[in-house]
């Protein structure tokens, strides 16, 4: 093999590890792969002026290896030959299918047993794998590696700050290291302990060299730490996100990108009817001429630990950036959601949610009062089907900008409300309907304009708003990518959902009135 082929086939391994679904290479394929980095080493350092063409020059031989036994004429072919290729090709099969298998602690002979090719019995294994809650962990070497691996990610998010519910084991014992001695210790190790030099290296030239040794194997240690450090900071920067859409919202899926019509509107079912001696039921069909539909969009974004960042060692780049891309993401789901309701826009039926129309829009804004919200209560509970059957909505939620919990806590919590003991009709509600308050309403409407309000009702009644994700995962998807040209590690975050009204019945809006702060701000 010259320098590109070795090159190709470490590549290859590590692709066939990816492909399977694994973080990391087996016995066979590791010592392989160390195999052949000595041969490249050995060979870069015979030859370190590197050759840019794989043809020799005019007038000089290509080097052939001494140990290389001379290229065997192909035997004509025949049937044995043709027996021959069938018997290895299926020895193949059934050395990648048990490989895989057992990487995922499977059953492999009833795959081994079949005629299904490597790439079905892959797919076999990914939809059992999910059918079983998902992905298992990919084994390790045998070596303590993977243990060591959490240590070190655990000790880097606790040094950032990052609380860990339960941080692995021999995490304390990296609690001051740096991202130049991680690295050193990564690579020391995979050169099996015999890298004192990483450890001299100052911090340009050790990231030269994981650079290059990303780029001859993606699974290598250090990268693998990085990943796993980033998917636990953005997993609790979702878990801590400031947001209050989910509190109201329904919760959906879809499968896939194509839009969905959603059959199920609040009351369109109607009345059961009677079945006579004999009779037939009567079979129900939707009457809405215009249905509600749902459908996914994908949103992300990039980041990158640079070189410098590295050099600064700035564990920021992987521990509070990767929590605020998770953050950022429920955000922006937060703000759409109320985007939508203070903004009034068009939803399936062609006309803005809130109108007249619609029977869900007080005539005027007012303040937080007894009046207005009992208003709302009657307002969401006065809609009726097409049959003229009164549609029973729930009042669950009063939606409120950044401000009024402070008036909807004595309004809905004191008993009575004056000083003759004149009873708090809304008393009774207090533990049936939720305040939501948010600061995203006051943000999203003009300085010195007023701020409106809203009540909704119970989602089991009318699902007002939904929020639907790819497969039901809303936790953003992250992976390291390898970018040419790039100068550092570069990952991306991003995420699929969907954000649609369901039903105009199931919420009211109050236009609200300016807020004036009792406080002067310097």
């Amino acid at each position: 093999m010259n320098l590109q082929e070795m090159i190709a086939r470490q590549r290859e391994l590590t692709e066939q590890a990816r492909s399977a679904g694994r973080t990391s290479l087996t016995a066979d394929e590791q010592r392989e792969f160390d195999e052949l980095q000595r041969q490249i080493e050995a060979l870069q350092n015979s030859n370190p002026t590197p050759t840019h063409a794989s043809t020799p020059a005019s007038g000089e031989r290509a080097a052939t290896p001494a140990a290389s036994a001379p290229t065997p004429t192909p035997a004509a072919p025949n049937a044995e030959n043709e027996r021959r290729a069938g018997v290895e090709a299926e020895r193949t099969r059934i050395r990648e299918i048990t490989a895989l298998c057992r990487d995922f602690g499977i059953d492999e002979a009833r795959f081994v047993n079949s005629d299904m090719t490597i790439d079905q019995v892959r797919a076999n294994v990914l939809e059992q794998l999910r059918a079983n809650s998902g992905p298992v962990n990919a084994r390790g070497t045998g070596t303590g590696e993977d243990a060591r691996r959490a240590a070190i990610s655990d000790a880097l998010l606790m040094r950032a700050g990052i609380h860990i519910e339960n941080p692995a084991a021999g995490a304390s014992d990296f609690a001051g290291a740096s991202l130049r001695s991680i690295a050193a210790s990564c690579l020391a190790a995979e050169n099996g302990g015999s890298g004192s030099d990483y450890f001299m290296m100052d911090a340009s030239r050790l990231f030269d060299v994981l650079m290059q040794r990303q780029y001859l194997t993606p699974v290598a240690a250090f990268p693998s730490i990085l990943d796993q450090t980033i998917e636990k900071a953005y997993v609790e920067g979702h878990r801590t996100a400031p947001v209050t859409f989910d509190r109201f919202c329904s919760i959906g899926s879809l499968s896939d990108f194509k839009k969905a019509t959603n059959r199920y509107v609040a009351g369109s079912f109607g009345d059961f009817l009677e079945v006579p001696e004999g009779g037939e039921l009567k079979h129900f069909v939707p009457q809405d001429e215009k249905l509600p539909q749902r459908e996914l969009k994908t949103y992300g974004r990039q980041f990158t630990m640079s070189r410098q960042a590295f050099i600064d060692d700035d564990i920021g780049m992987i521990t509070r950036l990767p929590r605020q891309a998770a953050q950022a993401a429920r955000r922006t789901q937060n703000k759409q959601v109320y985007d939508i309701l203070v903004n009034n826009q068009v939803i399936y039926d062609g006309t803005n949610l809130f109108t007249s129309g619609h029977k869900n829009l007080l005539a005027k804004g007012t303040d937080i009062t007894q009046e207005a919200v009992q208003s709302m209560i009657l307002a969401l509970g006065g809609h009726v089907n097409d049959a003229g059957d009164a549609i029973l909505i729930r009042p669950a939620y009063l939606i409120v900008p950044l401000g009024y919990k402070f008036k909807m806590y004595t309004l809905f919590n004191s008993a009575t409300i004056s000083a003759s003991g004149d009873v708090n009709p809304l008393y009774q509600y207090r533990d049936q309907i939720e305040i939501v308050e948010d600061a995203t309403i006051n943000a999203l409407v003009k300085s010195g304009s007023p701020i409106p309000w809203f009540m909704m009702g119970a989602k089991d009644d009318a699902e007002t708003i939904q929020v639907d994700y790819l497969n039901g995962k809303a936790i953003p998807n992250v992976r390291r990518m390898e970018v040419a040209g790039q100068l550092g590690y570069v990952w991306d975050f991003y995420l699929d959902w969907g954000i649609s009204v369901q039903d105009f019945r199931g919420v009211v809006k109050n236009p609200g009135v300016a807020i004036t702060s009792p406080l002067a701000l310097a």
